[in-house]
C-alpha cells in the first residue's frame, strides 16, 4: 500500500508540474499582451515597457516560469494584474464558495440516487421502475447549463423562491446562503443523479444473479438482509470509482453553474480573468483544480482498495 501511495503521489506530482508548464507555456504563445490589456487607451510605448517591467513580462520565459513555479510552492501565486491583490488571497475568499456549491451537488446527488437505485432494483420491471428509468433518460439529456437556466426561470421568476442574482455570502447568514445554492447545486446534480441511479440499479442486478446470493438466501436471509449486507457491498465499488469522476465533473459543473446563478466562486474569477488576460490568476486557479481533481480521484482509488481485497491481489 505505501509503495502505491507513493507511486500515486509521485505521478500527481509530474501531472501537476506539466499542467503548470502548459498552462503557462499557452498564456506565452497566445496573442494578446497584458500590459497593454490594462493600460487601454493610455498605452505608449514608454508606459508598455515600463508596465511589461513591473508585470515581469520582460524577463525570459523559463525564469518567469521557475520563479512562478517556486513561488507556488510556497503558496504565493503572485500579484493579480487587475485587482492588485495577491492571487492566494483571491483564491482563499472565492474557493470556499465554490467548494460549498460542489459539496451540496454531491449531497444531494449521493443522497438522492442511492435510496432510488435500490428501490428500482428491488421492483425491477414494475411501473415505477419503468417510470424513472424514463426520467432518468430526460434528464441525462438535458445539459446542467439548461437545467440552471430552467430552475432559475422556474423557480426564480415564477414561483419567486429565491431571487435570482441575490446570493448572500455565508458569513452575512449561512441558512439564506444555503437557500441560494440550493438551487444550482439541484442543477449540477440532476444530471449525474440520473447516471448513478443507471450505473448501481445495474450493478446490483448483476450482483443479485451470482452465485453468493443464492447462498445467502439458502441459509434463510430475508431479502433486505442480503440486499444490504451482500449485494449492496459489492455493486457499490464500481460506483466509487464513477463517484469520484462525477465530483471532478461537479467542480467544472460548479464553474458552470457560477456563471447562471451569479455565484460569486471560482468560477466567475476564472472567466473574467480570462477575459482581462489576468494570467497570474488564471494559472493559479487551474493548477488548483487540476490539484483537487487528481487529489478526489487518488482518494476514490485508495477507497476502492480499502473495501475490495481483490483490487489489492491483483496489484
Amino acid at each position: 500500500m505505501k509503495k502505491y501511495v507513493f507511486t500515486k503521489l509521485a505521478g500527481m506530482f509530474f501531472t501537476i508540474i506539466c499542467v503548470a508548464f502548459l498552462v503557462f507555456l499557452a498564456f506565452a504563445v497566445i496573442p494578446g499582451d497584458p500590459a497593454l490589456a490594462k493600460l487601454g487607451a493610455q498605452a505608449t510605448p514608454e508606459r508598455l515597457a515600463a508596465m511589461r517591467a513591473q508585470m515581469g513580462l520582460d524577463r525570459p520565459f523559463w525564469e518567469r516560469f521557475f520563479s512562478w513555479l517556486l513561488g507556488a510552492v510556497r503558496g504565493d501565486f503572485g500579484t493579480s494584474y487587475s485587482y492588485g491583490t495577491g492571487v492566494s488571497a483571491i483564491i482563499a475568499e472565492k474557493l470556499p464558495v465554490t467548494l460549498l456549491l460542489t459539496g451540496m451537488s454531491f449531497i444531494i446527488m449521493t443522497a438522492c440516487s442511492i435510496p432510488i437505485s435500490i428501490y428500482t432494483a428491488k421492483h425491477e420491471g414494475g411501473l415505477a421502475d419503468r417510470i424513472i428509468l424514463i426520467v432518468n433518460q430526460v434528464i441525462m439529456a438535458v445539459p446542467p447549463f439548461f437545467a440552471g437556466i430552467l430552475i432559475t426561470y422556474l423557480f426564480g421568476l415564477i414561483l419567486h423562491w429565491f431571487q435570482p442574482g441575490s446570493y448572500v455570502s455565508f458569513a452575512q447568514s449561512p441558512v439564506r446562503c444555503l437557500v441560494y445554492l440550493f438551487f444550482p447545486a439541484v442543477a449540477i446534480a440532476l444530471p449525474k443523479m440520473a447516471m448513478t441511479v443507471k450505473l448501481l440499479r445495474s450493478s446490483l442486478l448483476d450482483e443479485a444473479k451470482k452465485d453468493y446470493v443464492r447462498t445467502a438466501y439458502s441459509k434463510g436471509n430475508r431479502t433486505n438482509g442480503v440486499l444490504y449486507h451482500h449485494v449492496l457491498k459489492n455493486a457499490i465499488i464500481p460506483v466509487i470509482t464513477f463517484l469520484g469522476m462525477t465530483l471532478t465533473d461537479m467542480i467544472a459543473g460548479s464553474v458552470i453553474m457560477e456563471q447562471v446563478f451569479s455565484v460569486p466562486g471560482i468560477g466567475r474569477i476564472l472567466v473574467s480573468s480570462i477575459s482581462s488576460r489576468d494570467y497570474p490568476v488564471v494559472e493559479a486557479v487551474i493548477v488548483l483544480l487540476t490539484f483537487i481533481v487528481i487529489s478526489v480521484n487518488l482518494l476514490c482509488d485508495l477507497i476502492c482498495r480499502i473495501t475490495d481485497p481483490r483490487i489489492r491481489r491483483e496489484a
